[in-house]
């Protein structure tokens, strides 16, 4: 169960989101294969992360592993049906075969688990063989697949019949279409945007919330501070959790109680930000 990202930021529902749980439904109860693609940081691990919810599901693997531990919530988890797989640098068909299949095999043991824990049963030892739950794999960083590991995927959604989501970089999906048997089990491309203004404005506003503030439109010190992380981030999600990081820390240094362009202009010059 490494095989993982960090855990997300609370959950913020946009309308890439949203299209991106669309697709995820779609091609897992059509089995179909889809494509995700974007620009770094526009947030494809963070809505995989989300979807699946793998956070709640190594929370669980973990209490399995260390029964003493505390048990979080259990009602999602008897509902997950999906997984998460980041490609590895170094990547085989072999190695894909076996980790998806080790993957998918604890995953469902975790489901497994939760079914009977919630319905009041005895636990299940997590080597028991269990229900097969999984219907939808996202591999993320698909990219790094290599044309024979690709090849893989493709026998696995064959031969196990579950949905499959590739997400990589912009440009993957044109690659994909040079492999015709894998190319045409494609059911659905979708590419991740970077948010809208009107998004950005509300996570601003949740953001400014957190830090126990409120964001007035009517402020113009705040309507500064607004433009200056549009200009910054340009809407980029991962660089808006960064900033505001460096905003936080700012802030609680320096005992100051509100956010104003100095604050970030200081708090950019802390990151290493690319072309946005």
């Amino acid at each position: 169960m490494s095989n993982a990202p960090a855990p997300p930021p609370t959950c913020i529902v946009t309308k890439e989101y949203r299209r991106f749980m669309e697709v995820c439904e779609a091609c897992r109860q059509y089995r179909y294969i889809g494509v995700c693609y974007g620009a770094p940081g526009v947030g494809k691990t963070w809505s995989a992360t989300s979807y699946t919810k793998w956070s709640l599901i190594q929370a669980w693997w973990n209490v399995f592993l260390w029964p003493d531990r505390e048990r979080p919530p259990i009602d999602d988890l008897r509902h997950c049906r999906s997984m998460l797989y980041t490609a590895p640098v170094v990547n085989s068909p072999g190695r894909i075969l076996s980790d998806i299949t080790q993957l998918r095999s604890q995953v469902g043991a975790i489901v497994d688990r939760a079914i009977h824990l919630d319905a009041g049963d005895a636990p299940r030892d997590m080597h028991t063989r269990h229900t097969d739950y999984m219907e939808l794999l996202i591999i993320d960083e698909a990219d790094r697949l290599k044309a024979q590991s690709l090849e893989q995927v493709r026998d696995i959604a064959d031969q196990t019949q579950i949905g499959i989501i590739l997400m990589g970089m912009p440009g993957f999906e044109k690659r994909l279409s040079r492999y015709a048997q894998l190319y045409s089990r494609v059911g659905f491309v979708h590419q991740f945007r970077a948010l809208s203004a009107e998004e950005l404005r509300f996570i601003l506003e949740q953001r400014w919330k957190a830090l126990g503030m409120a964001l007035d439109t009517e402020e113009f010190t705040d309507m500064e501070a607004v433009a200056t992380i549009v200009r910054i981030t340009g809407g980029n999600f991962r660089l808006i959790q960064r900033l505001f990081t460096q905003i936080e820390r700012i802030l609680t240094i320096n005992n100051l109680h509100g956010i104003s362009k100095e604050v970030i202009e200081a708090a950019r010059e802390n990151l290493v930000i690319g072309v946005v």
